[in-house]
C-alpha cells in the first residue's frame, strides 16, 4: 500500500516501533531517526537486516533536507524542535502513529476521548461497556497500546466495524490530518504541559482539534456544559457536528434527576449502586454512558458494568467492604496534591493510611484537610514525620504498611472508609506504587 513510500520515524519508544512494524506491512522505504546512540537501540540489527536506515546519536541537519513522503513523530518529541520546523516549512506531512493507522485502516467505529484529567478511568469504562455488547472492541493511545499494533494485531487493514476507543493527549493531537472519531468529547480543560506547549491557551486549542474534522449530524460530540473553560473554547473553536450535553446539575442530555443518571429521559443508574467515588468519577461516567448510549448499547449493558466497576487500578480503586467498612486504594498518589484530591472524593472523613520514602514533602497544605481525615495511620520511613508534620489529633505511626493495614482495621466501625493514598513514593519497602497497591490489596483481601 505504501510500496515506493519513503517515511522518516523520528522516535524508536513504543508509538515508533509500532509505526514502523505497521509501515514494513505496508512495504515503505523507512527511515528511522533515534536521539540514542546505536548501542542504545534494541533491535538495531534486525531493523537493519530488514532493510532500514538508522540514522542515530541525534537529528543531523542532512537528514531533515531529504525528501520525504510524511514523517511520523513520536509524540513526546516537541514540536517546538528546529528539525521538526524545518519538515514543516518544507511542507512535508508530520504524523502520529495515530494519523498513520488511521489513514491506512479500513473504516472503524472510533470513539476518541481527551481532556486533562480523568481520561484513563473514562476510556476503560466504555471500552468495558462496549466489550459487554460487541464482539470486536479494542482500546489504544496514550491507555498503553499504540492504534498501530491495534491495526496489525486485528487485521484491521482487512476488517471493517470494529469498536476503537482511544484516549488521546494533546500531543497525539497536534498531529492529526485527516483522523475523524464517530463520537468525541474533551472530559475537561485544567492547566497541565506548560512545559511542552508554549501558552496554555496553545495547550487548550490542541485538544478542540479532536473534533475538528467531524462535520456531520451522524459523528458526535460530548460537552461537559459544567467546565468553563470548556465552554469559552467551543465558542473559538465551534463544534461542526452533533452534540449532546452532560451535567451534574443543570439541563442536560445527561443528567442527575432524584439521584439517580438519566440519559433524555431513561434511567442508566443510582448513585448509590456506583463503586468510584467522587463527584468527578460521577462526571467520568456520565460521559461514557452517553458516549454507550450513541453507540448502541443497551441501557442494561451499561448499568451493570457501571455497577460492577472498581475504577482502574491504584486509583482511589475500590478494593472489598469488610465488616461494614469500606477499602479503597490509591497507590497511585504519590504527592499530597493527589490526596488532597482523593480526601475530597469521599463525602465522610476517612481513616487515611499515609506514608513510605521519605522525599522531603511538605505537608502544609495537606494537613489544611484534617477535616476529612477521621484517623490517621502513618507508615514507613515517611511514617514518624508525617505524624508529626501532619498535627492529627487521633494519629497512629506503624513500621510497615502490613502493620498500617491492621491498625487501620483494628481502630474502624461499621460505616467507616479505609483510604491508603500515602502521598508519596514506595521505595522504602516497594519496587513502585503498582506494587505497593497490589500488596495492599493482597492484605485487605487476606482479612
Amino acid at each position: 500500500m505504501l510500496t515506493g513510500k519513503r517515511v522518516l520515524v523520528i522516535g524508536l519508544a513504543r508509538s515508533g516501533k509500532a509505526a514502523v512494524k505497521l509501515l514494513q506491512k505496508l512495504n515503505a522505504t523507512i527511515t528511522i531517526n533515534e536521539g540514542k546512540p546505536l548501542e542504545q537501540i534494541d533491535g538495531y540489527q534486525e531493523y537493519l537486516d530488514a532493510g532500514i536506515e538508522i540514522v542515530a546519536g541525534g537529528h543531523p541537519d542532512e537528514l531533515f533536507e531529504r525528501d520525504f513522503d510524511f514523517v511520523v513523530k513520536n509524540p513526546g518529541i516537541n514540536y517546538h524542535k528546529p528539525f521538526i520546523l524545518r519538515l514543516k516549512e518544507r511542507k512535508i506531512p508530520v504524523y502520529t502513529e495515530i494519523e498513520l493507522a488511521y489513514q491506512v485502516a479500513k473504516k472503524q467505529h472510533y470513539i476518541a476521548v481527551t481532556g486533562t484529567n480523568g481520561k484513563t478511568t473514562t476510556v476503560t469504562l466504555i471500552y468495558e461497556i462496549l466489550k459487554a455488547q460487541y464482539k470486536n472492541v479494542h482500546f489504544a493511545g496514550n491507555i498503553g497500546k499504540p492504534l498501530c499494533d491495534v491495526v496489525l494485531e486485528n487485521n484491521l487493514l482487512e476488517e471493517e466495524n470494529h469498536y476503537i476507543v482511544i484516549e488521546m493527549s494533546n500531543f497525539q493531537l497536534l498531529d492529526i490530518e485527516k483522523f475523524k472519531p464517530e463520537i468525541s468529547t474533551v472530559i475537561n480543560l485544567t492547566p497541565d504541559h506548560l512545559d511542552y506547549m508554549a501558552s496554555l491557551d496553545e495547550y487548550y486549542a490542541s485538544k478542540m482539534r479532536i473534533y475538528e474534522n467531524c462535520e456531520s449530524d451522524d459523528e458526535i460530540f460530548v460537552n461537559n456544559i459544567d467546565d468553563e473553560t470548556l465552554q469559552e473554547y467551543l465558542k473559538r473553536y465551534p463544534v461542526y457536528c452533533g452534540c449532546l450535553t452532560q451535567s451534574l446539575n443543570k439541563p442536560a442530555d445527561c443528567r442527575i434527576i432524584d439521584d439517580a443518571i438519566y440519559f433524555r429521559g431513561e434511567h442508566i443508574i443510582d448513585l448509590k449502586d456506583i463503586k468510584i467515588v467522587g463527584d468527578h468519577n460521577v462526571q467520568n461516567i456520565m460521559i461514557a454512558a452517553t458516549i454507550c448510549m450513541v453507540a448502541g448499547v443497551d441501557s442494561r449493558i451499561i448499568r451493570k458494568v457501571i455497577s460492577n466497576f472498581k475504577g482502574v487500578e491504584h486509583r482511589i480503586e475500590f478494593v472489598r467492604e469488610y465488616n461494614g467498612v469500606k477499602v479503597y486504594n490509591d497507590s497511585k498518589a504519590t504527592n499530597t496534591d493527589a490526596s488532597i484530591i482523593a480526601l475530597k472524593a469521599f463525602k465522610q472523613p476517612v481513616i487515611l493510611l499515609m506514608g513510605g520514602f521519605d522525599k522531603g514533602l511538605d505537608l502544609k497544605e495537606m494537613s489544611t484537610y484534617n477535616s476529612h481525615i477521621k484517623k490517621l495511620v502513618t507508615f514507613g520511613a515517611a511514617g514518624q514525620r508525617f505524624k508529626e508534620d501532619m498535627h492529627h489529633e487521633d494519629s497512629y505511626y506503624e513500621d510497615t504498611l502490613k502493620d498500617a493495614v491492621n491498625k487501620a482495621f483494628e481502630i474502624s466501625e461499621p460505616g467507616d472508609i479505609i483510604l491508603l493514598s500515602p502521598s508519596t513514593s514506595s521505595f522504602d519497602e516497594f519496587k513502585g506504587y503498582e506494587e505497593r497497591g497490589r500488596i495492599f490489596k493482597q492484605y485487605v483481601n487476606e482479612k
